[in-house]
């Protein structure tokens, strides 16, 4: 038998498990119209294969944070990576959209991916260079939702629909090997019992500076899905842009933010955590008032859309590997828990931001909408954002203060 690992895991290792984790949301999409008529049933109820997906994965991050806490990362990570590659099984082999839908939605354990990678990385790493490392593996996360769909659209076209879950499985497998031997037990101080490690909770919640980077992430990730709910309306109305044209102007913010990311493994060690979350989200906010501005000039142009919407990618580039970094370094016995916590708060903030975006979007003055709700979100990760800078600056008074 292979022997399992002890050691810490390498980087690439994490950057895997975080992909995997974010192209199993979107690899299938499409495919969607195809699942509708094999297994006889209506598009919204398929579609509830990503809304569903998306609900169950917030609320399993806020399980299996205290969970990782309480038993170790790599139990719960191995766990989620057996019930994935069998949900994923059942789900190529379903003739039943009630049985698909049940075993896409134990899919989602694959979550713990995404959300534990980040506590590894602080469990092994200091709280600066866990943002440098955090900045690196976000890219993947901008970078497997652009190739996801074009590899499930592939598959679908060869050999079906069904192609797609059939490589989950083969890639939940691969991982799960992968991590049995390269991720050894990264928490070293597990807590004595789930219900006292539950129980915990209620301490970090009641944490200032945890909330300031939970937040600071929930609002900068927010401005990215209010774009992805509005361009759409806005291309189509005031562009007349065509789907594929489209396609690729959404890709801009994605390539924004994977050049920010690149840049925060780059500097993340060099300067504080809020010396970057700020300095992203002044870029974010700088690049939505010039696209404003050039609107109000009377350049209408796509630049003066998406133009401005690349400064965002860039800016949550730069300020989202600080703020993960900061939301687990508040109580380092507690990362699993922090990320755990905040990643549901990104996750559900993102959908509420979403429906809001959706719900006020009109087809009249749907560009100033658009990017003003982007404006407000960047906005407000700013405000959280120089609100962590105050609590550092009085906790460095406090120090001073104690000195004799």
């Amino acid at each position: 038998m292979i022997a399992a690992a002890t050691t810490p895991p390498k980087l690439s290792t994490l950057v895997l498990l975080t992909a995997l984790s974010v192209l199993s949301l979107n690899m299938f999409l499409p495919s969607l119209s195809n699942m509708v008529e094999d297994l006889e049933t209506d598009y919204a109820l398929v579609s509830l294969s990503i809304a569903g997906y998306l609900a169950i994965t917030s609320f399993l991050q806020l399980i299996m944070g205290p969970l990782s806490d309480r038993f170790g990362r790599r139990p719960v990570l191995l766990a989620g990576l057996v019930i994935f590659s069998f949900a994923s099984l059942v789900c190529a082999l379903a003739t039943n959209i009630w049985v698909f839908l049940a075993f896409r939605l134990l899919q989602g354990a694959v979550i713990s991916g995404a959300a534990l990678s980040r506590a590894v990385i602080r469990d092994i790493a200091p709280e600066q260079e866990a943002a440098s490392m955090i900045g690196y593996v976000s890219m993947v996360m901008a970078i497997a939702p652009m190739l996801g769909p074009m590899l499930g659209g592939t598959l679908d076209e060869l050999f079906g629909w069904r192609a797609s879950f059939i490589t989950f499985a083969i890639l939940g497998i691969a991982v799960l090997g992968l991590c049995w031997v390269d991720l050894g037990e990264t928490n070293k101080s597990p807590s004595q019992t789930l219900t006292k490690q539950f129980q915990t909770y209620p301490e970090l919640l009641r944490s200032r500076r945890f909330w300031g980077y939970a937040l600071c992430m929930t609002f900068s990730t927010g401005a990215f899905y209010s774009f992805l709910a509005g361009a759409p309306l806005v291309a189509k109305e005031l562009f007349a842009m065509s789907p594929a044209m489209l396609g690729f102007y959404v890709g801009t913010i994605t390539a924004g933010f994977i050049f920010g990311s690149l840049l925060s493994g780059r500097y993340a060690q060099q300067y504080s955590l809020s010396t970057m979350m700020i300095t992203g989200r002044i870029v974010a906010c700088t690049g939505l008032v010039l696209g404003i501005g050039m609107f109000l000039a009377g350049f209408v142009h796509v630049i003066s859309l998406f133009g401005a919407t690349v400064f965002v990618g860039i800016g949550n580039g730069l300020t989202m590997p600080s703020s993960a970094a900061g939301a687990l370094s508040v109580k380092p016995d507690l990362a699993g828990s922090a990320s755990g916590l905040s990643g549901g708060l990104t996750v559900l903030g993102g959908a509420i931001l979403t429906s809001i975006t959706g719900a006020v979007m009109t087809k009249h003055g749907g560009a100033y909408t658009l990017l003003g709700m982007m404006l407000f979100c960047s906005a407000a990760g700013l405000i959280f954002a120089l609100y962590v800078f105050k609590l550092e600056l009085d906790e460095a008074r406090e120090l001073e203060a104690l000195q004799p």
